[in-house]
């Protein structure tokens, strides 16, 4: 108290400072980053190992159970996950919630590198990556357009690497993109005649593409270096070199192949809006501004685009950081509102100087709370902006509280300097616990666990510090600037009168709402017991209302989204054409309805393997991002319309999902079974579907389960095969030759940036099953046919494999209809679950919101009287502290009690009386 009256007492240094605030919050205001999610830790660590070729069963045993091996004893892990799949493997591991990062990471890369000693000699370096909001992408360029693969692949290449010249962007990944790569089109007629063998082709390549680091010679008093070129530079220098020898007889590789560039095989197919494209997903560094981002990014692309044929067109969507502009837009504009109808407000009761004096506490509050979240190092992002949003309503009244009751004072005769001095003297108080009040409300959710909890932080530290904010400018700035232009609201001696009737007189004898009101008060004193009582018995009666009547918990808000996806399932062993065949056919059913409703329609032939949230049958996806919702439909009526318009096409199912709000788990219901027999999962799978069938309430639901397909087995005759000199090698070369390719060397040309793959492959006529049986291999016996020890057979496929814990595990996931709640959907499902028991060696647990639900701040509703408790103790400090001061300096009707805060509680409901309960807080 002595320290604020002697800082009022230095104005001309308080209004310098005020000024200063003013200049620098606005400095910080342009400059501090503004990101689309907050930076958080996310506590996820996930190990990429691939292995060309490899299958999902030898994937588990060799990359999977190594790298199990030496993760599990990584400090602070809660839940290890790896999914084994065709050509690779990933290992997830999930730390509790706040862990440091750096120090997970350089324990995960340690036992990572004692594992790498135990996978196979070919195995690709295994790679150890982090998930972060901050580095999603922020904006993706799509390029389209009447030209060929190649010539579009070159000009989104080029535009890949003028972006990352940008500071502000961290990395730009092409979607749709093929790696180049030299194929030797090998004629197995002549190989056989030259009595050659892929090996032996490939250890000629390989040993005549070295770099020869020859050194240097001293000679005749001088220093010379010598030079033996040995790279490959160009597809002559491949189709020049020699295979074999005999005599002056020499077979290079054109007498036995064709040698010509080419592209990987297509994985996946894009498409945007019915024309294939390519795409670009542009990230920013972390810390770095997205708009600024953004808007440099489409510089680049419009510098770039001049460049290009006309026929090359370009669409940019999925936009992060218009969300960000909306919302920055929406917080200048309630500041706007909010300085207009304060000042509106006050200069109708106290006059126009009051009106202004108050109306300063609005943006100086805000300009220092973004001055202090520069200071510490936060970003602006769409939490930190709703909680500045949210705390608009909250600025003003301690402000009030003070120029009212100067505003008093000076009406009772007291200058402007004393009736300002004598308010905060008498106001501090009550103004501090009024905000300290507010502040509770929001502190518990610093204590929030989980991502969640790590994602919603910012909006009590941002409340917080708006309402320190505004504290210190209703106790400092706004008494100094009061002592200086301040004066009375009213002269009118009957105003004056009721004035001192209030502060001295019979306040029964008052006119107006205020008499009203202070008569309704008095009775209510003279019966206080009866009063809390009352309170009570409301407070009871609204939360067994919701009890019994509430709808329920909803981890987040259903809101209008802005974008959706569309999975495609089929089931089979389709290949990338008729993946792209049947995608097609959904996408062309969408694009016949109202273009205007859609920004882009977005299509994806194939999926990247691995994924754990998508299930193994999905073919592809497409992606909606919706018109403005002020000019469409509803997003659930265009999904609907779809979902009708695509009911008639045979062999493939929908999945539709909206664009999920707050921290991505997933689809909403996902019931994770595990067992140290993975025998016993598909069984425990159908009885989950079976409950979600039988209670309803489900949809969209998929399981991990392996999709039925074929695997054609080669089995070799080991002792057979040594007869002949042939090993297991050998033979797996020459099947490579029939399908991806076998890669004998690389080379780097002048016009790539990175090595180029030489592969040797059978022309396409060879390139079918049949010829697997057809096959011969060289030996010193003469051409042996590979069916003389090599056995075809189709087997079931198998398909993804998942791990929990180093046990087998599967998962069922579903999403729930509009309208309708997750919480009452788990429920249902969990107590028909409890009639129809699992095998008791499966472990079931439930994840998805669920899980994140259970990791929010909710007290044991064994204790429901918590929630009385707590709001007593507020009524107390408030009531009882708030309404005696007030009662003492302000004649108690005069000044309303700045006291908010949200102290109402969401319950659960308790299926039987021993169930436990919980309670949810709504942030």
């Amino acid at each position: 108290m002595i320290l604020i009256e002697r800082i009022l007492g230095r104005s001309r240094t308080v209004l310098m400072a005020f000024v200063l605030i003013l200049m620098a919050g606005g400095i910080a205001f342009r400059d501090i980053p503004k990101e689309a999610n907050p930076d958080i830790d996310i506590p996820i660590l996930y190990v990429v190992v691939t292995y060309a070729g490899i299958s999902p069963a030898d994937a588990e045993r060799l990359l999977v159970g190594p790298m199990e091996n030496e993760l599990r004893t990584v400090e602070g892990v809660r839940e290890m996950r790896a999914i084994a799949f065709e050509g690779g493997a990933n290992v997830l591991l999930e730390f509790e919630a706040g862990f440091d990062a750096d120090k997970a990471m350089s324990a995960v890369r340690e036992k990572v590198d004692r594992a790498k000693a135990e996978l196979p000699d070919d195995t690709d370096e295994p790679l150890v990556h982090e998930v972060n909001f901050s580095l999603f992408p922020i904006l993706t360029v799509a390029l389209s357009g009447d030209v060929p693969g190649h010539t579009l692949l070159n000009l989104a290449r080029t535009l890949e690497k003028a972006i990352e010249r940008l500071p502000s962007v961290l990395s730009v990944t092409i979607g749709g993109n093929r790696d180049s790569q030299v194929e030797i089109i090998i004629d197995p007629v002549r190989v056989e005649s030259y009595g050659l063998s892929a090996q032996t082709i490939g250890q000629f390549l390989a040993r005549n593409n070295t770099l020869v680091a020859a050194g240097a010679l001293e000679a005749g008093g001088g220093r010379f270096t010598v030079k033996v070129p040995g790279l490959l530079q160009s597809v002559e220098d491949i189709m020049t070199l020699p295979v074999r020898v005999e005599g002056d007889a020499v077979v290079r590789v054109r007498d036995i192949a064709s040698v010509r560039k080419a592209f990987k095989e297509a994985e996946s197919l894009v498409r945007i809006n019915g024309r294939p494209a390519l795409t670009l997903e542009i990230s920013k560094r972390i810390g770095e501004n997205i708009i600024g981002t953004v808007e440099k990014v489409r510089a680049v692309v419009t510098e770039e685009q001049k460049r290009w044929p006309d026929s090359v067109k370009v669409d940019i969507f999925q936009d992060q950081s218009t969300h960000i502009r909306e919302m920055l837009h929406d917080l200048q504009n309630s500041i706007l509102a909010a300085v207009l109808l304060v000042v509106v407000v006050v200069v109708g009761v106290l006059g126009v100087r009051s009106g202004l004096i108050v109306g300063v506490a609005i943006p100086g509050s805000f300009l220092l709370t973004i001055l202090f979240l520069a200071v510490i190092g936060l970003t602006i992002n769409v939490v930190v902006l709703f909680g500045l949003i949210l705390a608009v309503g909250m600025l003003v009244d301690g402000a009030v509280v003070i120029a009212e009751y100067a505003d008093r004072k000076m009406a009772e005769g007291l200058d402007r300097s004393a009736a300002y001095a004598l308010a905060v003297r008498r106001m501090t108080w009550p103004v501090l616990s009024s905000t300290a009040t507010t502040v509770a409300a929001f502190l518990p959710l610093l204590f929030w666990t989980g991502v969640v909890g790590e994602f919603m932080k910012f909006l009590p530290i941002t409340v917080t510090a708006t309402l320190a904010a505004s504290l210190l400018m209703a106790l400092v700035f706004v008494p100094t600037v009061g002592a200086l232009i301040g004066q009375p609201g009213t002269t009118d001696p009957a105003a004056r009168a009721t004035i001192a009737a209030s502060e001295q007189g019979n306040v029964r004898e008052l006119k107006g709402f205020t008499g009203w009101y202070a008569r309704r008060l008095d009775q209510a004193l003279r019966w206080p017991f009866l009063v809390v009582f009352g309170t009570v018995l409301l407070l009871v009666g609204v939360q067994s209302a919701y009890w019994t009547f509430g709808r329920g918990l909803q981890f987040f808000p259903d809101i209008e989204p802005e974008s959706a996806m569309i999975y495609v399932h089929a089931r089979g062993n389709l290949a990338t054409d008729e993946k792209d065949r049947l995608i097609r056919e959904v996408e062309e059913r969408i694009l016949a309805m109202d273009q205007r409703e859609f920004r882009v329609v977005y299509a994806l032939s194939g999926k990247e393997p691995g994924h754990a949230d998508v299930a193994e049958d999905v073919i592809g996806r497409i992606t909606l991002e919706f018109a403005d919702w002020q000019r469409r439909r509803k997003a659930d009526v265009i999904l609907n319309d779809i979902r009708a318009r695509t009911a008639d096409l045979a062999g493939i199912k929908i999945d539709m999902r909206k664009k999920q709000e707050g921290p991505p788990v997933g689809k909403p219901v996902q019931v994770q079974l595990s067992a140290r027999d993975p025998d016993l999962l598909p069984a425990a799978v159908e009885t989950v579907r079976r409950g979600m069938a039988a209670t309803g309430g489900f949809l969209d639901v998929e399981d991990s389960r392996p999709v039925p397909g074929i695997t054609w087995r080669m089995g070799v005759d080991r002792a057979q095969a040594t007869k002949y000199g042939v090993d297991v090698a050998a033979v797996g070369d020459m099947v490579t030759m029939v399908t991806r390719g076998l890669k004998f060397t690389d080379y780097r040309p002048d016009d790539h940036d990175k090595a180029v793959d030489i592969v040797a492959r059978f022309p396409e006529p060879y390139r079918t099953v049949a010829q697997l049986d057809r096959l011969r291999v060289n030996t010193a016996a003469g051409a042996i046919p590979l069916s003389s020890f090599v056995t075809l057979k189709a087997e079931p496929r198998t398909g993804l494999l998942h791990r929990v814990d180093s046990a087998r595990a599967m998962t069922v996931q579903a999403d729930v209809p509009p309208g309708a709640l997750v919480d009452d959907a788990v429920r249902a499902l969990q107590a028909w679950l409890a009639v129809t028991p699992l095998d008791p060696d499966v472990r079931v647990r439930f994840k998805g919101e669920n899980e994140e639900q259970e990791k929010s701040p909710v007290p044991d509703c064994h204790h429901p009287f918590d929630a009385v408790q707590q709001f007593l103790f507020h009524a107390a400090d408030t009531v009882g502290g708030d309404f005696l001061d007030h009662r003492r300096d302000a004649g108690a009707f005069g000044v309303r009690p700045a006291v908010r805060g949200d102290h109402g509680r969401r319950w659960r409901h308790c299926p039987g009386g021993g169930d436990r309960q919980q309670q949810h807080r709504a942030p």
